[in-house]
């Protein structure tokens, strides 16, 4: 509403305007031309009329002035009378906010539409959930088209009108956690339809879908297609980037810290890459248990030799340009990709960069189960001909919802009479058991992993994040934010030869001490970790591991790696005699495909702390060679 409408400086303003006057004038010549049969005019109607047309007029531009449009505020007084001002803008008010919510409305439409759903599915979703709840809508959406069905036809699936599958928008929940990145999914994918529908309902633009569609080739899965979206999405950036990064000024030096470089840790002067690093198909690094002569040897920078080793782990599927900083800031050490469903029954694709020797390396003993099968023998008696899963994929840091499970039994159930459920039903159970991990655990019934399981997939030992004593939510967040021990352990198993008596351990970004349980589980004793993490609640469950196993070493503890400047790393070395090992993983909160609002690569506000792996194995390199 126009601020001066009613306020005391209204009668400074000129409410006589050429538009205004003109409306004014526009409805008086019936009145002004008014005559009786005998052709004399009647003087007194004609002022008369003249004068309550103009007393009308000014009303309407009154209110005209006030926001409202001429035939609203004409209908307003002809339904209310002239003399009621307050019931002309009440009924005005009315008016507008019916207006306003009709537009609301179609806009709603419209945009939901622009994602490739029709008029009638959309506006079926509006009338269930309401307008204000853009999740559900979304939610209801998206399982229709996983049923390939319109709202009439759906019979089987009951929509919630209520809330989300989870607290907060699907995405949202993603927002901490590197799963759902793009781990490999067995079936085939859905038609090309299908996808362009899901990467338009994911906020891609239909050019960018059919483009990644077309480079990537048609079976390629949704995760792989929305990371190729954001890698092209993050070329431009990648280029600005490297511009920021040559302009910034280099740290100086502290305590002597290696004023003389003998090497340039960046060639800003080389231009950027038009590529991503490619990954390997299969994804098995320099080699897996069960294919371990891939690569026996490789050269290493000279820079990069060790001891001290180093080891840096983050997820495989970063944005372009990622991995290839990572690679140079570390020495320009080629990463090793490796999945980690080649050491038990669950997929976690990762790149690994490290200077560790690659030769006779071996896996933990007992073996972890390797398919789900063997990990889940309780649930085979359960397990559809149609569910044609080995693995699961990658573990994630939320679990999916009862309300899911539910609606997902009822659609199984009504199918009860017929051999097995029709392909539409088979897809849509089939695409929330990939994306939320669910497993059989009765007749139509589907359960997420309890976090037992979770921890028996990834390597440690059963109630190990129950050391902490927190939230089962609290677990399930830890534990997605993990290393998978076996594959870490198969790297790290040079370390046992090479250092009989025990090593010294820097271990940044422990998390729920996967390296750690990785050493003990392969006999390395450890003299001295020193740990840092940021979560409370790790460092309790890292603590907790430690006095249960009875461990021998000092356990010493930070909550942040800016914690570690050179003083407390010189002193820490001057106490171990030097770190044997520096290994860690920093936040890949804005790397993975996942996430959707923040994916911001290295300069993210999360994942940025990669520097700060770097500055701190930095010092501790050039420290020890002074020493």
């Amino acid at each position: 509403m126009d601020e001066n409408a009613s306020g005391g400086d209204s009668d400074d303003i000129d409410w006589n305007t050429d538009d205004e006057l003109e409306i004014a004038s526009y409805g008086l010549p019936s009145c002004s031309s008014l005559t009786v049969n005998d052709g004399e005019t009647i003087a007194g109607s004609t002022e008369a009329s003249s004068s309550a047309g103009s007393s009308s007029s000014k009303m309407i531009d009154h209110f005209v002035g006030m926001g409202f449009s001429e035939e609203v505020v004409a209908k307003a007084i002809q339904e209310n009378g002239e003399q009621n001002t307050d019931l002309i803008l009440e009924a005005l008010l009315k008016y507008s906010a019916s207006s306003c919510a009709s537009s609301s409305k179609s806009k709603l439409i419209d945009h939901f539409v622009g994602m490739g759903f029709s008029v009638d599915m959309v506006a079926k979703a509006i009338q269930e959930n309401g307008e204000e709840n853009t999740d559900s809508i979304l939610e209801t959406l998206l399982t229709y088209s996983a049923l390939g069905q319109s709202p009439q036809a759906e019979q089987h699936i009951n929509s919630d009108q209520n809330s989300p599958e989870l607290d907060g928008s699907f995405l949202d929940g993603f927002s901490d956690t590197d799963s759902f990145e793009g781990e490999e999914i067995t079936n085939p994918d859905p038609d090309k339809e299908e996808k362009l529908v899901s990467l338009a309902s994911m906020g891609y633009s239909v050019q960018e879908a059919s483009i990644a569609m077309e480079r990537c080739g048609p079976n390629t899965s949704i995760a792989e297609l929305t990371d190729f979206i954001c890698a092209a999405q993050m070329a431009k950036a990648a280029d600005a980037l490297l511009a920021e990064i040559e302009d910034k000024p280099r740290p100086k030096p502290s305590n002597g810290y290696h004023k003389h470089k003998k090497r340039r840790m960046l060639d800003y002067e080389k231009p950027p890459i038009d590529e991503p690093i490619r990954l390997p198909n299969p994804m098995i690094g320099f080699g897996v248990p069960s294919n371990p002569d891939v690569i026996v040897h490789r050269s290493l920078p000279e820079a990069a030799a060790g001891p001290p080793y180093f080891y840096y782990e983050n997820v495989a599927l970063a944005p372009k340009g990622v991995w290839d900083t990572i690679s140079r800031f570390l020495y320009d050490v080629e990463p090793e990709f490796v999945d980690s469903k080649y050491f038990c029954a669950a997929a976690r694709k990762r790149g690994y960069v490290h200077n560790l020797p690659i030769k006779n390396r071996h896996h933990l003993v007992p073996l972890p189960p390797q398919n789900i099968y063997e990990a889940l023998p309780l649930s085979r008696k359960w397990w559809p001909s149609w569910d044609t899963r080995s693995h699961l994929n990658c573990l994630q840091t939320c679990i999916a919802s009862a309300k899911l499970t539910e609606r997902i039994r009822k659609a199984l159930e009504e199918c009860d009479g017929e051999p097995e459920p029709p392909h539409h039903v088979q897809k849509f159970v089939m695409d929330e058991c990939r994306k939320w991990n669910l497993v059989w655990v009765g007749r139509n019934k589907l359960a997420p992993l309890e976090p037992d399981e979770v921890e028996m997939l990834l390597g440690f030992p059963k109630n190990h994040t129950r050391g902490g004593g927190i939230s089962r939510t609290d677990r399930y967040k830890s534990l997605g934010n993990s290393f998978q021990v076996d594959t870490v352990a198969y790297h790290l198993s040079v370390l046992k030869e090479m250092y009989p008596d025990g090593i010294n351990v820097l271990s940044l970004f422990s998390g729920i001490g996967g390296a750690e349980v990785a050493l003990h589980r392969l006999g390395v004793r450890m003299k001295n970790v020193v740990s840092v993490d940021i979560s409370e609640v790790n460092r309790n469950i890292v603590r907790s591991w430690w006095e249960q196993t009875n461990q021998k070493g000092t356990l010493i503890d930070f909550a942040d790696v800016q914690q570690l400047d050179a003083n407390r790393i010189e002193q820490m070395i001057n106490a171990f005699g030097g770190f044997d090992l520096v290994i860690g993983g920093s936040p890949c909160n804005n790397l993975a495909g996942s996430n959707r609002h923040s994916r911001d690569g290295l300069e993210g506000k999360d994942s940025s702390l990669f520097y700060d792996y770097f500055r701190i194995l930095d010092l501790v390199k050039n420290m020890m060679q002074r020493n």
